[in-house]
């Protein structure tokens, strides 16, 4: 089947998550949506199910005049900035049939689908992983992925962490269920940056 793509570049949150959502709503067959940073400013970004009051430092937010936003999909929060990659793809049950459509298979295949281009990028024993629904080299993460699912489509759309501001981390409070493989650590001990890893 056909992948039609979607490049952008500086797309704000807002505006790309609507486009995403146009597309698996009322736009046939498969797409890529791969938008390269987020705007000039950082962004809060929660999953559908995220309270802004558990997730986020709200005074520091507000004080800072920080947009916060949303999702339609599920996933944790997120701060985006002008160096996150996002890449998301919205997929017919029928272009991947050996993917059932349900998260965990989902995931399973995505991990699959970038290890050749993450791969050779580990070093030191730190492979390139899919650590519960993360992308991550060994204990780093560098993707964060979400999911929603519909009638015969879905989509997975994950937010790479190019570079980020140890700044923009602070936005964010330790969220009270965490994959195990973070083991309680602070955003700067948890997060990679890709561009260290793939000049």
């Amino acid at each position: 089947g056909v992948l039609r793509l979607v490049r952008a570049r500086g797309l704000p949150v807002l505006r790309m998550l609507r486009l995403e959502e146009a597309l698996l709503r009322a736009a046939p067959g498969s797409w890529a949506v791969v938008n390269d940073g987020a705007g000039p400013a950082p962004c809060c970004v929660l999953g559908l199910s995220g309270k802004p009051e558990v997730m986020l430092d709200t005074e520091r937010v507000r004080r800072d005049g920080v947009a916060v936003v949303k999702r339609f999909s599920g996933g944790g929060t997120v701060v985006a900035g002008p160096d996150t990659v996002f890449c998301s793809l919205i997929l017919e049950e029928a272009a991947v049939p050996h993917v059932e459509p349900y998260p965990r298979p989902i995931m399973e295949w995505s991990g699959r689908h970038y290890a050749p281009l993450f791969a050779p990028h580990g070093a030191g024993g730190a492979g390139f992983a899919l650590a519960e629904t993360d992308y991550a080299f060994g204990p780093l993460k560098f993707g964060g992925n979400a999911q929603y699912i519909t009638r015969g489509r879905w989509l997975h759309h994950t937010s790479f962490l190019w570079d980020w501001d140890a700044r923009h981390m602070r936005y964010l409070r330790h969220p009270p269920k965490e994959p195990e493989y973070r083991r309680g650590r602070p955003h700067e001990a948890f997060l990679c940056r890709l561009r260290e890893r793939m000049p």
